[in-house]
């Protein structure tokens, strides 16, 4: 269970491990089309950090940020990410990527834009954009999971290779 100041918060996999199973199967099926589509796993990763920052997670930006620098992220990028269009540190797919997850991650301020979905469409293929949508979704989902539960940052480590 994970505590805060003022109230212990449900343990989500103890208590409905059904639901746990099935966002982690949903996790997997998204990195599965992902890699069948061939997106590089740089800009799943980037998609992560991104949707983390926006929603204010620390326990996915702790986890993400890791990942991405135990699969040779560059601690430039890493910080740079929440001001990317200020930075030339992005290509033209990741800027896309980056773009589209904004968008789904902030639905509420105006929806996907046509604009935003034609930029990623040049870059893009469909199968490449619907995974792209399926990975801003799941870690959106998984930010909300932790921020309810106020999962503790810190003890996470990378799967060594």
């Amino acid at each position: 269970m994970s505590t805060s100041d003022s109230i212990s918060r449900v343990a989500l996999k103890k208590i409905t491990p059904d639901v746990s199973a099935a966002m982690g199967a949903l996790h997997g099926a998204a990195v599965s089309a992902a890699q069948d589509a061939k997106v590089e796993p740089e800009i799943l990763e980037l998609i992560r950090i991104r949707a983390s920052q926006i929603n204010g997670c620390a326990f996915c930006l702790d986890m993400h940020t890791k990942d991405a620098r135990a699969k040779g992220e560059t601690e430039q990028r890493i910080y740079a990410l929440n001001a990317w269009r200020e930075t030339p540190f992005f290509h033209e797919r990741e800027r896309a990527a980056l773009a589209l997850t904004e968008a789904v991650t902030l639905v509420h301020g105006g929806h996907v834009p046509d604009a935003v979905y034609a930029e990623a469409a040049e870059v893009f293929d469909e199968n490449q954009i619907a995974a792209l949508i399926w990975a801003a979704t799941v870690i959106n989902a998984y930010n909300r999971i932790a921020i309810a539960t106020r999962m503790v940052p810190g003890g996470y480590q990378p799967a060594q290779k």
